[in-house]
């Protein structure tokens, strides 16, 4: 009884023992080209009644060409991060500390982690490019901007769709940076300054993008040339087109749209060997649409009781309010010594001077910088700047849209050790409207941080 009962249960095991070994084997022979014929080797296994372990004989001739990649070994995995330690020296008489593009600068003194991203890009098919960018340093919604909590949240994620193999047409669909100021497309791992200039990031603010639909003309020897310019010597903004055309949003990156117009946005840009070695680059462009504007309850000019503005999204503005911008560029990439200018002027939402509304308001605004790449031998590249910007507007893209002036004076210097390590300090004269309401009665709705701030940073890039 017992062997009668042992025998069809080892049969069934070496069975099972077959059909492991044959597929191990199978997988080996496909990774090397060839290939077995699994079935009907085991069909003869079973017919045989023999269970000593066997190799399919019949061998599967396969293609002599060599094995196409699958979409996802075309694309790379990248990143950076910036962690920094912020102090304000000169923290002033009028409103708290604050920096637009630096919420570790407040009261306290504190390392924070202001970007935190990573990668995944790469061309998946001849006519498709993707390209994916989630950040982990993002503020919670909703949250103060001086809280220390980090949340993940898209940054880019937009397919390219080429017309022709060589690029020089494409449709960029997704969230991607809207092609208006080369600061604003300038990746933050490039950039010599630690945050982007208040009058040209608020064009399209907050995080430089939006969701739509953009179109970019680019022939392929300047496609060449963006691309040798994009690194963290020469400071390049990457290719955004020679022309760039497009639709989008309007109320910025990560946020549902609040009305039923799109933005417009067109740029033309030309860069060009002045002689060899040194590189030169113009640009204009402009966009329009209608802006809503969020809204928050304030005490205007510090009296009477708390209301949230008229034109704002909570009251009567989900319209929208007119918003028409033009800029222009000049880089002077620093080949050795580099400059670079951006100015713009038009209409935006504005909170009026009796603070009891917002409207469309007229602005002018931009900086120019100055730098100096220093190569040496052993201790990596040293890159000395100096940048100063000027801001008569609104900050349209804040609660109320506060209208005021905004100057900065900041002067530091880079020093890229080596590719995976850059470390920055930099120093700062700040005077500017700070952006959060005070509902303080007798104080007014939003006042001014006049000080200095000092700032260090080690980015990490892998």
């Amino acid at each position: 009884m017992v062997s009668s009962f042992e025998f069809p249960a080892l049969r069934v095991l070496r069975l099972l023992l077959v059909g492991f070994l044959t597929t191990l084997c199978s997988e080996i022979q496909i990774a090397y080209g060839q290939g077995y014929d699994l079935g009907s080797a085991s069909q003869e296994v079973l017919e045989s009644g023999d269970t000593t372990p066997t190799v399919a004989p019949a061998i599967v001739e396969k293609s002599k060409g060599e094995k196409s990649k699958g979409w996802w070994e075309k694309m790379s995995l990248g990143g950076y991060a910036q962690v920094r330690y912020g102090v304000v020296t000169d923290a002033g008489d009028g409103a708290p500390p604050q920096l637009l593009g630096d919420r570790g600068i407040g009261d306290v003194d504190s390392f924070t982690l202001r970007r935190a991203r990573l990668k995944i890009q790469g061309d998946v098919a001849p006519h498709l490019g993707i390209y994916i960018q989630p950040d982990f340093g993002v503020a919670p919604p909703g949250g103060s901007e001086s809280t220390a909590t980090y949340f993940a949240q898209i940054r880019d994620w937009y397919g390219d769709v080429y017309v022709d193999e060589d690029k020089v047409h494409r449709f960029r669909v997704g969230q991607s940076k809207i092609p208006y100021g080369f600061e604003n497309m300038q990746s933050s791992s490039n950039r010599a300054p630690m945050d982007r200039s208040d009058p040209i990031n608020i064009s399209v603010a907050p995080n430089e993008r939006d969701l739509g639909v953009i179109y970019y003309w680019t022939p392929t020897d300047k496609q060449e040339m963006f691309h040798d310019l994009q690194n963290a010597r020469y400071k390049g903004s990457g290719n955004f087109g020679v022309v760039g055309l497009g639709i989008f949003n309007g109320q910025g990156g990560s946020l549902l749209d609040l009305n039923s117009v799109p933005h417009a946005v067109a740029r033309v840009t030309w860069p060009w060997e002045v002689w060899a070695g040194q590189v030169c680059e113009v640009s204009v462009q402009g966009l329009c649409g209608e802006l809503v504007v969020d809204g928050t309850k304030i005490r205007p000019l510090g009296t009477g009781p708390e209301t949230i503005p008229e034109g704002t999204y909570q009251n009567g503005g989900a319209d929208g309010i007119w918003e028409k911008r033009l800029a222009g560029t000049f880089v002077w990439y620093p080949m050795d010594l580099g400059f670079q200018s951006e100015w713009h002027v038009g209409e935006a939402p504005g909170l009026s001077d009796d603070q009891t509304r917002v409207l469309s308001r007229a602005f002018y605004g931009g900086y120019a910088m100055a730098m100096y790449a220093i190569e040496t031998e052993q201790h990596g590249t040293w890159i000395p700047y100096c940048r100063w910007s000027q801001l008569h507007g609104g900050y349209s893209t804040q609660k109320n849209a506060p209208y005021g002036n905004s100057f900065e004076l900041s002067s530091g210097i880079e020093w890229q050790a080596f590719k995976e390590l850059e470390l920055s300090l930099e120093y700062s004269l700040v005077d500017r409207v700070n952006t959060q309401a005070i509902n303080q009665p007798g104080a007014l709705s939003y006042q001014y941080f006049d000080g200095s701030v000092l700032r260090l940073q080690c980015q990490l890039n892998y």
